[in-house]
């Protein structure tokens, strides 16, 4: 039974690979044979032949062998490949059929090179696999595999991966001989082969080619590096010592990268979540040249990867950004799209951010209705992260027969889609004063939402420290949710002089069932305390990534004092009381600003 595995995409690279035929390929390593000249001869005119006829009349002229007849149709399928012949006009042919009733009649006599090379060709013109003489030369190669070169097993593979899939009972008989004889794998070429277009059939075998790729690291080129990292992304390994060690040989060797290798580099490292910022430092500025000339997919592409890996550019996206602002006809909707997303991502505001927005606002006007309902959701809630986001979008993602297909719907889907309507509909209420609706029904904000991570160091650290700082329950809350979208780690009501009140009391409009109905008193105030975690942050910044900034701003415009407790400061201190201390003079900092302003 062939073994289950992970589905991933033949075709890794773009660059072109050989042709099927040619692995191997070399009528004359067959055919020469001193002791019959005429051998020599018919390899010769086998191997200079230029079209299919030529060969069926060579075959006509001379008394063929099984391995000259196997020789014959295998330089037949290189010419149909190379020519873009009609195939099957050619297996139709009289005399084709006399060819393989030659190699068949004597199959066992026939070179094992040739034989692999025979198979593949057989495939290539597409002769059925139903076929007797198909299943007989399929049933050859399967006897004979114990003495085939690793090379010839590999090839073998690679072109059974293709063009029949991990199913085929061949190909996974190969694959457990390379894996039974990985040791004699040498070679860079065969290594980035089997990986890209082999590996995903056995992860066993993979683990293997990771070991040898890590053990030949230093030797590859950069296109080499690319393809491995390219079939790592797609087949999700993340294989962290190999990743490591291509990433310092790829500093250490290679001055310069092509576009192409640059743009995959990018795009495996953020498909893998690997982070090695020098890396992304060389790529960010080799890739700024190139901006101006690149096509608009490549640009997408480019800024999306960076976005992923949470690594800001700013002169690589000010690039971006002025491409955008001179090619704004070449971008298309979904292109442009992708930009504003990425930006969001990141919290960038190109310098010429008004010149910027003008020019997407006009190319985004009369294209709304073409975006899908997860698109365009996604577009209206970035342009709110990056406060741009004007009536029109946000009375489009808002009117209730744009999320009526949403409601009930307890998928992850949805109830993610549902999180950003709901910070569209806060957006509109707390930074949009002239928006007059509509707005979500409170029912919808009520909703549960997708639930939360699993409780860090950093959330519980500070709920300790904020039990000291309170000093009693009753003064404050924790974990609450607000009908903003946004989650509060603790809230607190404290007077002009610093002193907690009991904060159950006070009427809480941020909260969807208020507890108390009392007013604050005079020059009282809310305090929010809110945690950032490391992955909150752009790659190795203290910058908050978009949506934290739009949660922060969210939170302050709903009339908090905020008290930023940022992972890089607050675990640093090993003591509660050096905690409570610090959140002590956090809040007394954050109401001196308040009164001074």
């Amino acid at each position: 039974m062939p073994r289950a595995v992970p589905q991933a995409p033949f075709v890794l690279f773009h660059t072109s690979s050989p042709p099927d035929w040619a692995d191997g390929f070399s009528v004359k390593e067959q055919v020469d044979d001193g002791r019959n000249p005429e051998y020599k001869v018919i390899g010769e005119l086998i191997e200079s032949a230029t079209s299919p006829q030529e060969l069926f009349q060579l075959s006509e002229l001379h008394e063929l062998n099984s391995n000259q007849a196997s020789l014959i149709i295998t330089q037949i399928s290189r010419l149909a490949s190379e020519k873009k012949l009609e195939t099957e006009n050619i297996v139709r042919d009289e005399r084709f059929q006399q060819l393989i009733d030659i190699m068949d009649s004597q199959i066992s006599q026939v070179w094992n090179n040739t034989l692999v090379n025979l198979l593949k060709s057989l495939y290539s013109l597409g002769v059925p696999g139903s076929r007797r003489e198909m299943q007989s030369v399929e049933q050859e190669v399967l006897w004979r595999l114990r003495r085939l070169t690793f090379r010839q097993l590999a090839s073998l593979a690679e072109f059974l991966a293709i063009k029949q899939g991990k199913d085929n009972k061949l190909l996974n008989e190969v694959i457990k001989k390379l894996e039974l004889r990985w040791t004699e794998l040498e070679g860079t070429r065969t290594v980035v082969t089997l990986m890209g277009k082999v590996g995903h059939v056995s992860p066993a075998l993979m683990d293997r080619l990771e070991d040898k790729a890590l053990e030949l690291a230093e030797h590859f080129n950069p296109d080499e590096t690319r393809k491995i990292l390219l079939a790592l992304a797609y087949q999700n390994r993340r294989c962290v010592p190999l990743l490591r060690a291509l990433s310092y040989h790829l500093l250490q060797k290679h001055a310069e990268l092509s576009l192409s290798v640059l743009l995959d580099l990018v795009f495996a490292y953020g498909k893998l979540n690997f982070h090695q910022p020098q890396v992304f430092q060389k790529i960010a500025s080799d890739l700024q040249p190139h901006v101006p000339a690149m096509a608009p997919v490549e640009v997408t592409r480019c800024t999306r990867s960076f976005a992923l890996l949470k690594w800001l550019s700013l002169p690589l996206f000010e690039a971006i950004a002025q491409y955008a602002l001179d090619n704004p006809k070449q971008l298309s909707v979904a292109h442009l799209c992708g930009i504003v997303l990425s930006f969001a991502r990141l919290n960038f505001q190109p310098s010429g951010s008004e010149d910027f927005f003008n020019m997407v606002h006009e190319e985004l006007q009369g294209q709304l209705g073409s975006l899908e309902p997860q698109m365009l959701t996604e577009l209206v809630w970035s342009l709110c992260v990056l406060q741009q986001a004007r009536a029109p979008y946000l009375q489009r993602v808002l009117a209730p027969e744009f999320y009526a297909h949403i409601r009930g719907d307890q998928s992850l889907k949805a109830q993610n889609l549902q999180l950003k309507l709901i910070h569209i509909n806060a957006a509109a209420k707390l930074e949009n004063p002239d928006y007059k609706g509509p707005f979500l029904p409170p029912e919808l904000l009520s909703t549960p939402l997708p639930p939360s991570e699993r409780v860090t160091q950093l959330q519980s650290c500070l709920r300790e420290a904020l039990t000291g700082l309170l000093g009693s329950q009753d003064n404050g809350r924790f974990d609450i949710r607000t009908l903003y979208g946004w989650h509060i780690d603790a809230e607190m009501v404290v007077t002009s002089e610093n002193k907690p009140l009991p904060v159950k009391d006070f009427a809480a409009p941020h909260l969807l069932r208020a507890e108390g109905t009392k007013p604050l008193p005079p020059g009282a105030r809310r305090v929010a305390f809110l945690r950032w975690e490391f992955p909150n942050f752009s790659n190795r910044s203290k910058e908050l990534l978009g949506r934290y900034a739009m949660a922060r701003r969210h939170v302050q415009a709903a009339g908090f004092l905020v008290v930023d407790v940022p992972h890089y400061e607050f675990l640093e201190l090993k003591l509660e009381r050096q905690r409570t201390a610090y959140l002590r003079d956090k809040l007394h900092k954050v109401m001196a600003k308040d009164m001074a302003s």
